[in-house]
């Protein structure tokens, strides 16, 4: 994503905000909370405040651009929007995420709100339990 993709979502191309989408772009992390992203930026010396942060990402969202994955005790992580539907998998002890699909579970899903007369807009699965290095 560029300047191109922030104007075509009706934004602005600041710098701040060109910052955190080539962060959440090019970390490996794919899973990062405001604070992680904070971290980062001081680390490699830019000057962009915990509030822009949270700004920006909160417009990402708004915009499609970028994903919020509500965990535990009011926490969440962002992600990029890539298109591809996946759920979570969340370690309770050291805060690993994992992705994963399974079409068994999305059929599944499918089925038991038809059943209900609902009609699915979205959804976002998340299991949490320890990885298997916690265990």
């Amino acid at each position: 994503m560029d300047a191109q993709d922030l104007k075509k979502a009706g934004l602005a191309a600041t710098l701040p905000r060109l910052k955190i989408l080539k962060l959440l772009e090019e970390n490996l992390q794919r899973h990062m909370s405001a604070e992680d992203i904070y971290k980062v930026l001081m680390n490699t010396g830019e000057n962009v405040s915990v509030a822009t942060i949270y700004r920006v990402l909160h417009q990402f969202c708004e915009a499609g651009i970028v994903h919020r994955l509500n965990l535990e005790n009011g926490h969440a992580v962002y992600e990029l929007e890539r298109g591809d539907h996946h759920d979570h998998m969340c370690c309770m002890k050291c805060g690993k995420i994992s992705e994963f699909f399974d079409e068994v579970i999305e059929k599944r899903q499918k089925i038991i709100a038809e059943k209900a007369g609902w009609a699915i807009t979205e959804h976002t699965m998340i299991l949490f339990g320890m990885c298997p290095k916690c265990q």
